[in-house]
């Protein structure tokens, strides 16, 4: 279930950064923003039907969803370290 959290978080610094692409007015493809929501919910679909495997009840879902919520650490979303690490990449060539 770990590797599905943080695939979650992924995709919604994911969303975060799709969303400053529309406040900004940059381009960007609307279909990504549709794909990341049904991204996100299939991964929370997937998480819920293992823990009715598991025999987690809903109550005790909804705590441990909280708790995992308070853990969050913030990080840039995979894009946007990708983007540094370009970055970065052309600087050190046009400094060589």
């Amino acid at each position: 279930m770990e590797e599905i959290n943080e695939e979650v978080v992924d995709l919604k610094g994911e969303l975060f950064m799709l969303r400053l692409q529309i406040s900004v007015r940059n381009e960007f493809k609307s279909s990504e923003f549709c794909r990341m929501h049904k991204r996100v919910a299939r991964m929370l679909t997937m998480e819920r039907e293992r823990k009715l495997k598991e025999g987690i009840n809903k109550r005790f879902s909804r705590k441990l969803d909280r708790q995992w919520k308070k853990s969050i650490v913030v990080r840039p979303p995979p894009s946007l370290t990708k983007l540094r690490e370009e970055e970065a990449a052309a600087e050190a060539e046009n400094s060589a």
